[in-house]
């Protein structure tokens, strides 16, 4: 039976709304050891190195599965078994990461955070002066648990100088925030296709420095997951050791040439703070207060703190909205009942003014004040 239901618009930090022309891009099969597709991947590897500048010194390693899965190969391949890392910790993502190096017999040195502010470089610092043991910083960027945007670029600079290399979980800031791995000194970054670029889930991938890849031979934890060897591989070949989420990859090309053409990063950039600005400047006059501190909002999702009125039901609140065509995300904190709306994929700010006006007759359906 065929659906005419319009599709929701995806106000989540991915999977998110894609353009007509990225999913027309998965209508063609393709042979996974074709020479066309072999070259579609090459294409696509070299495309996201140069989002972060690592031409010279780095390499793009793809990774079948979601963003997760890439960062547990980035953690289990580049991270000796012996290794230590220190892990800043403000919210969910962050704590995944913890999860993960357990399960890897990783040892990890957790430096705890409050969840509504950013990570403090000087207090990295001062834990890796304490600690010589310490081989590695996994620092997530971009902290969707609550959208804090943490110093990437203070924290690199404090790994350089003590020595330590840096690990980042830049799955929502790749292609939307500057990262420059060669000039900063990160060891790996992290990200999937599903996110800034723009594509549709299914593939993590891994910009490492090839002399770290090099080094990590023989030490991955599973076979699937094994970075150096999909590395190795890939470039005796051109292929991927297993089949590949070829529908992705083309997605992802198609995406990656829409980024190019409407301006690259700071383009991109741009319409994700104007999104921003807009949904906060809205909510606001609805009367939702934001989670964060401005200085440290991100353009990638913003946190609202749920209303403290007796007939409020995120629930209720979610399915009214989704039947108004917009799909948003619940909250992700510990201690303070919240909801998310996403600011990034394949929107603008007209959708975001749609979004409102579909607020506004929500809550006018719950019983809800319009300034609550």
């Amino acid at each position: 039976m065929n659906d005419c239901t319009p599709d929701p618009v995806l106000l989540t930090p991915g999977p998110l709304t894609t353009s007509a022309v990225t999913r027309t891009a998965m209508l063609r099969d393709w042979g996974s050891w074709d020479g066309a597709f072999n070259a579609l991947t090459a294409t696509v590897r070299r495309q996201l190195l140069d989002v972060v500048g690592g031409a010279a010194t780095h390499t793009c390693v793809p990774m079948q599965g979601s963003g997760t899965f890439a960062v547990e190969a980035a953690l289990g391949t580049l991270v000796p078994p012996r290794g230590r890392v220190l892990v800043p910790n403000n919210g969910a993502y962050c704590a995944r990461i913890l999860r993960i190096l357990r399960v890897l017999g990783r040892e990890a040195v957790e430096v705890p955070f409050d969840e509504c502010g950013p990570v403090d470089a000087a207090v990295v610092e001062a834990a890796l002066v304490r600690d010589p043991r310490i081989t590695h910083v996994a620092l997530v960027h971009c902290e969707t648990g609550t959208g804090v945007l943490n110093p990437l670029h203070a924290v690199a600079a404090a790994c350089a100088r003590q020595g330590r290399a840096l690990i980042v979980d830049a799955m929502s800031s790749f292609g939307a925030l500057p990262i420059d791995v060669g000039a900063e000194g990160i060891e790996a970054v992290v990200a999937a296709s599903g996110k800034c670029i723009e594509g549709v889930p299914g593939m993590g991938f891994v910009i490492a420095r090839r002399t770290a890849l090099e080094a990590a031979e023989g030490r991955a934890h599973s076979l699937s997951l094994d970075l150096h060897d999909q590395w190795r591989y890939l470039e005796r070949t051109g292929q991927w050791r297993f089949t590949p989420p070829t529908h992705v990859v083309a997605a992802l090309a198609a995406a990656l040439v829409q980024y190019r053409q409407e301006g690259g990063l700071p383009a991109r950039r741009a319409r994700y703070e104007a999104n921003r600005d807009a949904l906060v400047a809205g909510m606001r006059a609805l009367g939702f207060v934001p989670l964060l501190d401005p200085a440290v909002q991100s353009p990638i999702i913003v946190t609202f703190r749920s209303p403290d009125d007796p007939g409020w039901r995120f629930e209720n609140f979610y399915e009214r909205m989704r039947a108004r065509g917009f799909v948003l995300y619940p909250g992700k904190l510990t201690r303070i009942d919240t909801f998310r709306i996403g600011c990034i994929g394949a929107i603008d700010t007209a959708v975001i003014h749609a979004m409102l006006v579909a607020v506004e007759s929500t809550l006018h359906d719950m019983t809800l004040s319009s300034h609550i």
